[in-house]
């Protein structure tokens, strides 16, 4: 097994571009997704990518994930924090609750 990079939200936009990215520089890559397993499944269909979900913004979640990314790949060497949500408010209009998901993630 090569260096292995963990992706979160590797599955598309931007993160996907990294992940291919990555497996194209010999990397084995896991990409991490928080929703749309359909989505997913169609980009491991693709590139041959490992995907994993859960809620990055889960310390227990991530705690899990990259547990089971170690025992199926091996070692995580890199880690690409790309995983993001919005919560479209403005700043004096968002819930302490919303501006924490935000972050978290």
């Amino acid at each position: 097994m090569g260096r292995v990079a963990l992706v979160t939200g590797g599955t598309r936009g931007i993160g996907a571009a990294i992940s291919k990215a990555l497996k194209d520089a010999g990397y084995t890559v896991a990409a991490n997704f928080a929703g749309n397993e359909e989505a997913a499944a169609k980009f491991t269909e693709e590139t041959g990518i490992s995907t994993y979900k859960w809620n990055v913004g889960s310390y227990e979640e991530s705690q899990a994930g990259i547990a089971k990314i170690e025992a199926e790949l091996g070692p995580v060497d890199v880690v690409v924090a790309n995983a993001g949500i919005t919560r479209d408010a403005p700043f004096h209009k968002m819930t302490p609750e919303q501006w924490h998901q935000v972050i978290d993630t």
